[in-house]
């Protein structure tokens, strides 16, 4: 989980919207498997470890449904510490009769679903950094089927399902975007992320310190998609953990220099991609 520490930069916490908060708060612990850090009438922190705030969730005023065709969350990626307990997880959702996608990406291996809203969900292990495939600066990746039957022999179905392992963190944030050449410019020359795999001309990933990705860009809504709705069901903002200060004066600088606003209001400072997805730049 080295990846998600300093000194990289990496996505912490996910902020998003939902229509009814009661609804979400039982389908996240009682499915997803997160606990709740804190509750108000509209909004709640879930943790992993009972500590650490990883996924916010927040009833806006006369929230409305998702939008389709707009940019916006794509999926958020809980990352679990091991191979086991990715398998123990199957194991849950056997139990409780969820459907779920999966897919092995040479680099970990993923199941998928969407809460009662249709936000996307990704639940996934990585595969030990030393077979990644690394060809001129770019990594191997692909949607090769999950391999269940070997899987399900790394973990118990016998033990009592516990909710997500405490080392569980926010592994990576993957979103829709408008322009796919607008969106490569702020994250990498204004957010200093790297690109590691360009999936032809319609998404492509990008990280800090070599990861795989820490956040996936796409098109997959349309070139050109608009901004949902406020009020709408959907990603409210994400949050980037930068190593220090200074090195976040110099994102914002960069930011600047892209044509991007940063803001700070009551310590947080904020800034949009292009297409309109709120970004939280913490130290």
């Amino acid at each position: 989980m080295s990846f998600h520490r300093k000194p990289i930069t990496f996505v912490k916490h996910v902020n998003i919207k939902v229509q009814n908060l009661e609804r979400s708060l039982d389908y996240y612990q009682e499915v997803i498997g997160v606990k709740i850090l804190e509750q108000t009438n509209k909004r709640a922190k879930l943790t992993a470890d009972g500590k650490t705030c990883i996924l916010s969730l927040e009833q806006p005023e006369n929230a409305t449904a998702k939008q389709g065709r707009t940019s916006g969350l794509y999926h958020f990626a809980l990352l679990v510490p091991r191979r086991s307990d990715l398998a123990n997880i199957v194991h849950h959702f056997i139990a409780k009769g969820i459907r779920i996608g999966s897919s092995d990406h040479l680099v970990s291996e993923a199941l998928y679903l969407n809460d009662p809203d249709g936000n996307g969900i990704e639940i996934y292990v990585d595969r030990d950094p030393s077979v990644w495939k690394w060809k001129n600066g770019e990594v191997a990746m692909t949607v090769d089927p999950l391999d269940f039957a070997d899987l399900l022999q790394a973990g118990n179905s016998e033990e009592p399902w516990k909710g997500l392992p405490a080392g569980t963190v926010m592994g990576h944030i993957h979103l829709h975007v408008s322009h796919l050449k607008e969106a490569e410019e702020f994250y990498t020359k204004g957010l200093g992320f790297e690109v590691v795999n360009r999936f032809g001309g319609q998404a492509l990933f990008i990280s800090s310190g070599n990861y795989h990705h820490h956040i996936g860009l796409n098109t997959w809504a349309g070139v050109g998609a608009p901004e949902p709705p406020k009020n709408s069901v959907g990603l409210e903002s994400f949050t980037i953990m930068l190593p220090d200060e200074e090195y976040r004066n110099n994102v914002i600088a960069s930011l600047e220099r892209v044509g991007a606003s940063v803001t700070e209001e009551n310590g947080i400072v904020t800034t949009k991609d292009p297409s309109g997805n709120c970004i939280h730049l913490a130290v």
